[in-house]
């Protein structure tokens, strides 16, 4: 277990609430959320999140390889607290892996790994992925009913930044595609033109010309046009 310096929850909102997605990715995000869950939540001895898209889960970010573990072994046998708090956005509570009969493919295991209780807290990120905070804990009884609802409030802080930052990619994704077939299409007009110069033809004529040439030669026609201009303006 990583030694880690207690934080006021208010501190872990606060910073939670404070970073810039301009100036990070999801991957750095979900690092930080691990980071001030096992600072902030008591009992806490290692944190994880796990992210479900469609059938497919794994472990985004972790403090420690027992926390991965833990979550790895309920992968291999396709149920556990963590997925089952992904797939229902509830908050499950194992009080001793060693007296729970709920999973019993899966707590003798994380128990002789050495986690002896766990908080698994439902992260609805986006209607496509869903996501669990895991919390585990090396002793028994870890979790009082104070923790469970800081666990609770923080997971909730915990969506929204993930929720924004996914939100954040896509845009900035999709401002990237519009800009590049923006630039595409500004290309293609000017090796249109250059055609219609040459061959004195109409625009719908030129673009015939372009996309033959694009097939003949079996090239993009982005890339025949970038050409055709270069050619132009030697």
């Amino acid at each position: 277990m990583s030694d880690h310096q207690p934080l006021e929850p208010s501190d872990a909102f606060a910073e939670l609430g404070h970073i810039k997605l301009a100036d990070t990715d999801i991957d750095a995000l979900l690092d930080k959320i691990t980071e001030l869950a096992q600072r902030a939540i008591p009992g806490a001895d290692e944190v994880s999140v796990t992210l479900l898209r469609g059938k497919g889960a794994h472990t985004a970010a972790f403090t420690g390889d027992l926390a991965l573990a833990c979550d790895e072994r309920q992968y291999e046998r396709g149920h556990g607290p963590c997925l089952d708090a992904a797939k229902t956005a509830a908050s499950l509570l194992i009080d001793d892996m060693e007296q729970e009969t709920r999973w019993p493919d899966y707590t003798p295991g994380a128990a002789e790994a050495g986690a002896r209780s766990s908080l698994s807290v439902g992260l609805p990120v986006h209607e496509s992925i869903t996501g669990a905070l895991n919390i585990y804990a090396t002793r028994p009884d870890a979790f009082d009913d104070d923790a469970i609802a800081l666990a609770q409030t923080f997971a909730g802080y915990a969506a929204v930044a993930l929720a924004n930052a996914h939100l954040y990619e896509t845009q900035a994704s999709l401002a990237q595609h519009m800009q590049a077939a923006m630039e595409n299409r500004a290309v293609i007009e000017q090796a249109k033109g250059i055609i219609m110069g040459d061959r004195r033809c109409s625009a719908d004529d030129a673009f015939q010309i372009l996309t033959k040439l694009s097939q003949d030669t079996n090239r993009k026609l982005r890339d025949v046009a970038i050409a055709l201009v270069a050619s132009a303006c030697k």
